[in-house]
């Protein structure tokens, strides 16, 4: 009962956030959640759009957050009906394996993004069915099965598919042969935001971000816990007030950690020892973007941070994309990158916040964190639209 409990009111959670039901959680006139009008600005940098392509069916209200995932020179991508692999360079499709309905009329379903290395991509599903492909060709290699919904990206590398499922248990899998070998779990809050962060991996472990807003260290050969660190303690009068979601993976620099919380907090943490290192009143449940000197977040009200990563202190704040339910920051040489709720791409200025270009990639929102990679950004919109972009002075 409790399981149901909590997947109805993370969707809650996750519809509330979109322009469709603005009136939900709005006053009476349902004007306080419509997104900030875009700003008027005088551009100063060109975003060009290198190459287009599509996915497949979209995943829509899924609430998955998918994202592209890039690697060796290729970009890999799922839909809700496929997964595929496009040249990096040219967007060119090198192949495609369709979610094709087996002999019992069953299929697979996939509900979030793509992990990629050790040779395989690896997609869950809404039924907690796991595939692996072969990165080169998209063969099937093995599949597996875990107890609930799979959103978050599986990690993998170093002879390992690591898999997070929405109920607070990560699963480890052989990466040659699916076999499972081990599961870590943590309880989960009864109100949480729908979706998770993938594990990642370090060596010889992994670091896995919590709905309670803590981070764990565990180990890669048992999944034994090595250590946990609170990013955000999940306080407050009622279940909306404690939520506290890490649902970014973390960034890991040097021996250095970068993480954020729904709740508000940014934390720097020493990797080896979970020591932290400082800790910001600013964030968001998604990814940090790293710079050279600082990160990048962006918080629930889509105010968006740049942060010192020497002492975390705040280096400014673009508060001009309220209410426009940003995607995760990412850097793109000296700009910062979101994407929002109608299909904008926004580059502010690295050193200042400032508007420098903005382009529409598409007419869905865009919920996942683009990925930039050998100076390109690509990016997905939960209309399965993909696309590749560069931007330059």
């Amino acid at each position: 009962m409790r399981a149901g409990v909590i997947l109805l009111l993370a969707s809650v959670v996750a519809l509330a956030g979109c322009s469709t039901v603005s009136g939900w959680f709005a006053g009476r006139n349902g004007k306080q959640l419509q997104p900030a009008p875009l700003t008027d600005f005088t551009p100063t940098a060109k975003a060009e759009r290198v190459w287009s392509a599509s996915v497949g069916e979209g995943e829509a209200r899924l609430g998955a957050r998918q994202a592209p995932a890039v690697a060796d020179g290729r970009v890999y991508a799922a839909g809700t009906d496929g997964v595929g692999a496009w040249d990096l360079q040219t967007g060119k499709q090198v192949w495609r394996h369709e979610d094709k309905k087996d002999k019992d009329g069953h299929r697979l379903g996939i509900a979030g993004s793509p992990g990629v290395g050790d040779g395989l991509v690896v997609v869950g599903g809404p039924e907690g069915d796991v595939l692996a492909l072969d990165a080169v060709t998209g063969a099937e290699k093995w599949k597996a099965k875990v107890g609930t919904e799979v959103l978050a990206a599986p990690a993998v590398g170093q002879g390992m598919v690591l898999v997070r499922s929405i109920d607070g248990r990560v699963t480890a899998f052989d990466a040659a042969s699916g076999e499972r070998r081990w599961f870590w779990e943590k309880e989960t809050p009864t109100l949480t935001v729908r979706g998770n962060g993938s594990p990642l991996l370090v060596p010889g472990g992994a670091l896995i971000g919590n709905d309670d807003g803590s981070l764990t260290a565990v180990s890669l050969a048992s999944g034994g816990q090595l250590w946990e660190q609170t990013v955000s303690s999940g306080e407050g009068r009622n279940e909306l007030d404690r939520m506290a979601d890490v649902d970014g993976t973390p960034v890991l620099e040097g021996s250095t950690l970068y993480a954020s919380s729904y709740k508000g907090q940014t934390m720097a943490i020493d990797g080896p020892s979970g020591r932290p290192l400082w800790s910001h009143d600013a964030g968001g449940a998604g990814a940090v973007g790293v710079g050279p000197d600082r990160v990048v977040v962006s918080d629930p009200r889509g105010t968006v941070w740049a942060l010192a990563k020497s002492d975390g202190s705040a280096l400014w704040q673009q508060a001009a994309l309220a209410r426009r339910n940003l995607s995760a920051a990412v850097v793109q040489g000296n700009y910062a990158v979101v994407g929002d709720v109608e299909g904008y791409l926004h580059w502010l200025r690295l050193e200042d916040g400032a508007f420098a270009a903005r382009a529409k990639a598409g007419k869905e929102p865009i919920r996942g964190q683009p990925v930039v990679a050998d100076g390109l950004l690509v990016v997905q919109d939960t209309g399965g639209g993909l696309s590749a972009w560069r931007v330059s002075p």
